[in-house]
């Protein structure tokens, strides 16, 4: 009887120093806040992963907070990594980071899961935090291109690619492939693209042959990789502002087998046509002295006169005369013009003149004349 009564007294003592220490408990669970959080995206594609991050802070000043659960995620935001299950003690005025990895399937729009935490006494936290997805891809658009192609001819290309999405994205990079054609710099790493902001990129092609470039752009959103795709078709025409040269005034002569053609070329075009050559092609055999002539450089409506000589074999109707000049960049462009060999006026050796010989015969005459009237003087 002495035994149950101690433990009956006992228990009585005990009982009001729990109940206190529970209500503690519980009031120091209600200053647990969630003081911030991240989402990383910040918005998502369909499909996209992203990484949640809560911050839970105590804001007891004296006083620990354990708790045993936390998770986030619904029907809609689906959580891809572990829930926390075991204890977890928070300090007085500490703050705690709850990282979780979330995925969707939905369409665009804004979701709403919830952030929720246990604690050992007292009731469980929630917390409501947007979760937006938004399928808006970057843009890419050819800002600037030339008028037209030529081979060979390089030209440089602008490219601006413009994010208007609500969320930064990272490592943005740049490429342009094609066949037959050469590309400087063929990939350009771009970086972040903030929010609502656009970069351009520039690069040259010197096409070959007409040809498809192929234009790409990578980047992350998060850790979730896109692309952005676009093509510019390079096709050959004649440039409206480049240097035209023009040969005209051919005259052909035919001197003893050796063919000897004059001419002028005049630049027709917009642009000066530099280093201007002219020269003769196969079948023509080029021969001194004039194997080939530098004009030089012909300003828009400048001309110059050429003097070539060459040899052609017997039968031989028309030649092939190049032209060639060097435009701003030092590209080197080559035209043809035939000429027609038919049309050349043929040189006869001229005569010996006779004045020396009539100039010599007098001297004589005269000289003769003279010495006999002298003597015939002397002799009266």
């Amino acid at each position: 009887m002495v035994f149950l009564f101690l433990l009956v007294t006992i228990g009585f003592l005990v009982l009001p120093a729990s109940g206190d220490a529970t209500t503690d408990t519980i009031q120091a669970a209600n200053n647990v806040y969630v003081s911030n959080y991240t989402i990383d995206p910040a918005v998502l594609f369909t499909g996209d992963t992203a990484t949640a991050t809560f911050y839970v802070t105590n804001g007891n000043a004296n006083q620990s907070v354990m708790v045993n659960h936390a998770t986030f995620g619904d029907n809609d935001i689906l959580l891809t990594s572990s829930s926390y299950v075991t204890n977890t003690n928070i300090g007085p005025l500490q703050t705690r980071p709850f990282v979780f990895s979330i995925g969707t399937d939905k369409p665009a729009g804004t979701y709403y899961p919830s952030f929720s935490l246990s604690f050992t006494a007292g009731n469980g936290m929630y917390y409501r935090t947007p979760v937006k997805v938004d399928n808006t891809l970057l843009v890419m658009t050819i800002a600037d291109q030339p008028d037209s192609f030529t081979q060979g001819v390089k030209e440089t290309i602008s490219v601006q690619i413009s994010n208007p999405r609500d969320n930064d994205v990272k490592n943005v990079i740049f490429e342009a492939t094609g066949n037959d054609v050469t590309l400087t710099p063929s990939k350009t790493y771009i970086g972040d693209l903030a929010a609502g902001t656009s970069t351009m990129v520039n690069f040259t092609a010197t096409a070959d042959e007409p040809t498809t470039l192929f234009m790409h752009v990578d980047y992350g959103n998060g850790d979730n990789s896109h692309t952005i795709n676009t093509t510019l078709p390079i096709l050959f025409t004649t440039d409206k502002l480049q240097a035209d040269p023009v040969m005209s005034n051919i005259v052909i002569a035919l001197n003893n087998g050796t063919y000897d053609v004059t001419g002028d070329v005049t630049n027709a075009g917009l642009s000066n046509a530099n280093g201007v050559t002219v020269t003769s092609l196969s079948p023509a055999v080029p021969q001194d002295p004039e194997r080939n002539y530098v004009i030089g450089t012909l300003k828009p409506d400048d001309f110059g006169s050429f003097e070539i000589t060459f040899t052609a074999p017997d039968g031989t109707t028309s030649v092939p005369l190049q032209q060639s000049y060097k435009d701003n960049d030092g590209n080197v462009i080559t035209s043809v013009q035939n000429i027609d060999l038919t049309q050349a006026t043929t040189q006869t050796g001229s005569k010996p003149s006779m004045l020396p010989a009539l100039v010599v015969v007098i001297i004589i005459v005269l000289g003769v004349g003279g010495y006999l009237y002298q003597k015939k003087r002397k002799n009266q």
